[in-house]
């Protein structure tokens, strides 16, 4: 009689991808990866409004998918680890590349930023997807964590 009460979900996994990946993009770069958010950031709100995203990259960096994770205010936006770790695991990725804008155009990482990055870094260890890079970008810059060996 228990056993009714308690029912579990069940929890169900399928992969079916509907595109090339040869067709995808390869990241090779912070300056890449820069110009394909950019491409893909709504211009409009990159002044405006804090956003969260993540790149899911397969094994030979080829990008599987660009995430909105979270969107803010002018000063700042949440980012929840398990919802970035769930959608990376969903997407069935082997590592993810970290980007938010500063709406000030300030690409100075704050002491927030840092932190979210390491805990992020951490995370990701456990879960064997490779954090590559956290790129802070505004219209007309970037700021890779990478390229200035915060990784």
């Amino acid at each position: 009689m228990v056993q009714n009460i308690f029912k579990v979900a069940e929890v169900q996994v399928s992969y079916k991808p509907d595109y090339n990946i040869i067709e995808r993009p390869k990241i090779t770069s912070s300056n890449q990866t820069f110009q394909l958010l950019k491409s893909q950031w709504d211009m409009g709100k990159i002044g405006f409004l804090e956003e969260f995203k993540i790149l899911l990259l397969n094994r030979s960096n080829r990008v599987l998918g660009i995430v909105d994770i979270s969107m803010g205010g002018v000063s700042g936006t949440y980012v929840d680890p398990k919802v970035v770790f769930a959608t990376a695991l969903k997407a069935n990725c082997s590592s993810i590349i970290l980007a938010h804008n500063h709406p000030s155009q300030d690409l100075k990482p704050s002491e927030a930023d840092v932190k979210l990055t390491t805990r992020l870094v951490e995370c990701g260890k456990l879960l064997d997807i490779i954090v590559w890079d956290h790129i802070i970008l505004s219209q007309n810059g970037y700021y890779s964590f990478a390229d200035d060996c915060m990784m």
